[in-house]
């Protein structure tokens, strides 16, 4: 008799379908559900009234606690930092966005970005002053990369520094950057005679303001910014020193997008989970709506996207952890799994009916937050380009 006849399959669990969780040995579940516990606690009970009035009050306590929790550059090594597996960094990052996509945002700019460059690109000095302080969230940091006239087209970039002496001075604009008025520093890329350099800017230099952007209509609770550069002066090791050229933003981006890839799947579960909720007890023609062939459809529908999501992200994750995942595969992920997200919030909205579009349910906050993740760090049309070239040989781009 084989082993299979010999022991009792386990029981059917809606939020787990396919077994994900026995991927994961239980550090990985521990983790996860710290986080997931604390965004039930921090975020949870406020998360709509901070959407509506458009704001992130306290996000510097918050920062705080995320820090304490190991959250802040999690994957990163040494420095204070967690130096947690990718794949549980994926499951932190889940987590934070089926709150809401704008405290993942807060931790995968702080993250992914501001710490990961100083952290690969910078001095020994650059990494002593700022990754502890960072990693604790006591220093909020920004990244500038995007400008008012160059998103997807970086290499054009105005923003630009000149070398006076032995000092650097900075002047450009950036724009649509997460943590810049609450940043005390600002990773920014810019043009130099040598190439892109990466630039480790005080916010209280001379010369630096970091105006917030209002009237948002998506990511509303989340500090999103512009800043402006008028001749910041620098002393010259305020430069990251090992890197020049594009590669070192990009490198940047590309573990940011893999922090999305997982992302997209919590803001896609927690609109599955009201939809699933909302049609089991929802009763339209003497019956719960669940009961219904159209609206198993959408729900059997909804949860084949989201697993398969899931388990895209848990392949990625361990191809990080294995040295082997490369910038396209993370184009893949971004591209699939915002996507599909986004299907899911909007079906999920029809079977809420009109209570779909009320902030007393998750839904439609995740609906407006998952388009600006649909096409910040990366378009559609961007990581398409990326996977053509890949799959063809043949560059699109220009």
């Amino acid at each position: 008799m084989s082993a299979s006849a010999r022991t009792p399959l386990p029981s059917f669990d809606p939020a787990d379908p396919l077994g994900i969780d026995d991927l994961l040995d239980p550090e990985d579940l521990a983790i996860r559900d710290t986080v997931r516990g604390w965004a039930a606690d921090r975020v949870l009970p406020h998360i709509a009234e901070w959407y509506e009035k458009g704001e992130l009050p306290g996000i510097r306590e918050l920062a705080r606690e995320l820090g304490s929790l190991g959250a802040l550059g999690m994957s990163l090594e040494g420095y204070g930092c967690a130096g947690a597996s990718a794949v549980q960094y994926g499951l932190a990052c889940l987590e934070l966005e089926a709150a809401d996509s704008g405290i993942r945002s807060l931790v995968s700019v702080q993250g992914s970005l501001a710490m990961y460059a100083i952290h690969r690109f910078g001095s020994e000095a650059q990494k002593q002053r700022w990754l502890p302080g960072m990693a604790a969230g006591e220093i909020i940091g920004c990244f500038g990369l995007t400008e008012p006239d160059h998103g997807s087209d970086p290499a054009a970039m105005r923003t630009h520094a000149k070398k006076d002496g032995t000092d650097w001075v900075l002047t450009g604009r950036k724009m649509w950057i997460t943590n810049g008025s609450v940043a005390g520093v600002a990773v920014v890329w810019a043009q130099t005679d040598e190439g892109i350099r990466g630039f480790v800017v005080p916010t209280d230099a001379a010369g630096f303001s970091a105006p917030e952007i209002k009237h948002k209509w998506s990511l509303r609770a989340s500090v999103t910014s512009e800043l402006v550069m008028d001749e910041v002066r620098l002393p010259g090791d305020a430069v990251l020193p090992d890197v020049v050229g594009l590669k070192g933003p990009l490198s940047c981006l590309s573990h940011a997008r893999y922090g999305i890839v997982w992302g997209a799947m919590g803001a896609a579960r927690s609109s599955f989970d009201a939809a699933l909720e909302y049609a089991r007890t929802r009763e339209q023609f003497g019956r719960p709506i669940g009961g219904f062939q159209l609206t198993q459809a959408k729900l059997a529908d909804m949860a084949v996207e989201l697993h398969k999501g899931v388990l895209l992200a848990h392949h990625l994750g361990r191809r990080m952890d294995a040295g082997k995942l490369r910038p396209e595969q993370v184009s893949f992920g971004k591209l699939n799994n915002v996507r599909e997200a986004i299907e899911i919030c909007r079906t999920s909205r029809t079977i809420l009916g009109a209570n779909g579009i009320s902030l007393e349910y998750p839904v439609m906050r995740h609906a407006t937050n998952l388009e600006s993740v649909l096409t910040y760090e990366g378009t559609v049309e961007m990581h398409q380009l990326v996977l053509g070239k890949a799959l063809t040989g043949l560059d699109a781009f220009r």
